[in-house]
């Protein structure tokens, strides 16, 4: 029994000092935050056990657990709730209720969730969006765009592309009631450069007449190029979201191939070509200088590996390469960016090209955030910093949408 117990023990703490991480002295509410990583990182523990075991792989024992978080579309008083297609795309819209002699304002969002997880059905962004239709009194359009690794790169920023035409055209927007001039694509995490590529491309083709009044960018990422940036090194093992985890689902948005996370780890899997986008992420020129601190720059090793990805050099999948010509046509953005986020380099340094070229830009930091806190808003895991986050969003869009 003695020996058992031993064994139990052992086993227990290995556990815990494999999914265990110090939580900084500046975030708040600590205790559940280090509760919510802990359940983060088991589950990630978990699905990896089972991919090894060949029971079933990482990616789909996550998403299983994200659709047990997925809602119906419940009307209120205040707003009415409709699933339904733009072209063959799910949405999900929110529809004031009240009455409104002038055209309202609209809001398409994209969620989250590393292009492999999610829905704009969770929990979470069905509270977002519910909430920024009844403040604002405006339509809210939630994307539900493919997912990898079912579907890779470029099928997510098609799915965007095709909602938000669909939606811009005059029949519909004067089907919802919704001001063509008045119109703002949004999203957070890898929503974030869904959005910031679907805009990229809205602003810059001359055929499409109604164009994106505003961006929103909430914790994005919007570079893949560099994975070896200050915020990688300082949240190599951070909360929620760790360096490991994120390279295994933004390598599963492009391929299943195990060669191209492994040269991504060693920021080795960018070939020779790729030289001349690399002053695009350059973060010793492009971040503040209180997010550089004693960071030594060193340009990735180019053309180490065998394995090419031209999908890796392309602006719709890392916005933060489009060139300065590109950026000057994007409406007024807003960025918000977290101190403890592996991602949060990529938003600095899409705020210094943004406002470079010219382009208004209203950047907030969170000091104490963290990644994916828009996903804890609701119970019982709801955070003061995820509803901090949402106040601050609508009230941006509210002030200039």
């Amino acid at each position: 029994m003695g020996f058992k117990t031993l064994c139990l023990g052992a086993l227990c703490v290995f556990f815990l000092s494999r999914i265990y991480t110090p939580i900084p002295d500046s975030i708040e509410e600590s205790w559940k935050v280090m509760a919510l990583d802990v359940i983060a990182k088991a589950c990630t523990l978990m699905g990896i056990c089972l991919e090894n075991t060949g029971i079933m792989r990482y990616e789909e024992f996550i998403s299983m657990i994200f659709r047990m978080d997925y809602t119906q579309p419940l009307s209120d008083e205040h707003i009415t709730v409709i699933d339904t297609d733009f072209v063959d795309i799910p949405v999900r819209l929110y529809l004031p209720r009240r009455k409104s002699e002038a055209l309202r304002r609209a809001v398409i969002y994209m969620h989250g969730g590393a292009f492999c997880f999610g829905s704009c059905k969770q929990t979470a962004f069905d509270f977002l969006n519910r909430w920024t239709a009844n403040k604002l009194d405006a339509v809210v359009v939630g994307v539900d765009y493919r997912l990898a690794p079912q579907h890779h790169f470029p099928a997510q920023f098609e799915d965007g592309i095709t909602a938000v035409k669909f939606f811009l055209q005059d029949k519909i927007l004067s089907k919802y009631g919704v001001d063509p001039s008045r119109v703002c694509i949004s999203g957070d995490s890898s929503g974030g450069a869904l959005a910031a590529a679907v805009t990229q491309q809205m602003q810059n083709d001359p055929k499409i007449k109604n164009k994106i009044k505003l961006q929103a960018l909430l914790y994005p990422g919007l570079q893949m190029i560099d994975t070896y940036l200050p915020s990688h090194r300082e949240n190599e093992h951070g909360i929620v979201l760790t360096r490991d985890v994120t390279i295994k689902l933004v390598s599963l948005y492009f391929t299943k191939d195990e060669a191209l996370p492994q040269a991504m780890r060693k920021n080795q899997h960018m070939p020779l070509e790729s030289r001349p986008l690399f002053k695009f992420v350059n973060w010793s020129t492009l971040l503040p200088e209180k997010f550089r601190k004693d960071h030594v720059y060193t340009e990735p090793v180019l053309g180490r590996s065998a394995y090419s990805l031209p999908a890796l050099m392309d602006n719709r999948a890392s916005p933060l390469l489009a060139n300065d010509s590109q950026l000057q046509n994007l409406p007024p953005t807003y960025v918000l960016t977290c101190q403890h986020d592996i991602l949060r380099d990529d938003g600095l340094m899409y705020v210094s090209r943004l406002r470079k070229v010219g382009v208004p830009v209203a950047h907030e930091h969170i000091e104490n955030g963290i990644h994916g806190a828009l996903s804890y808003m609701t119970a019982p895991f709801y955070l003061r910093v995820g509803l901090r986050i949402k106040d601050m969003y609508t009230n941006w869009l509210d002030e200039n949408l």
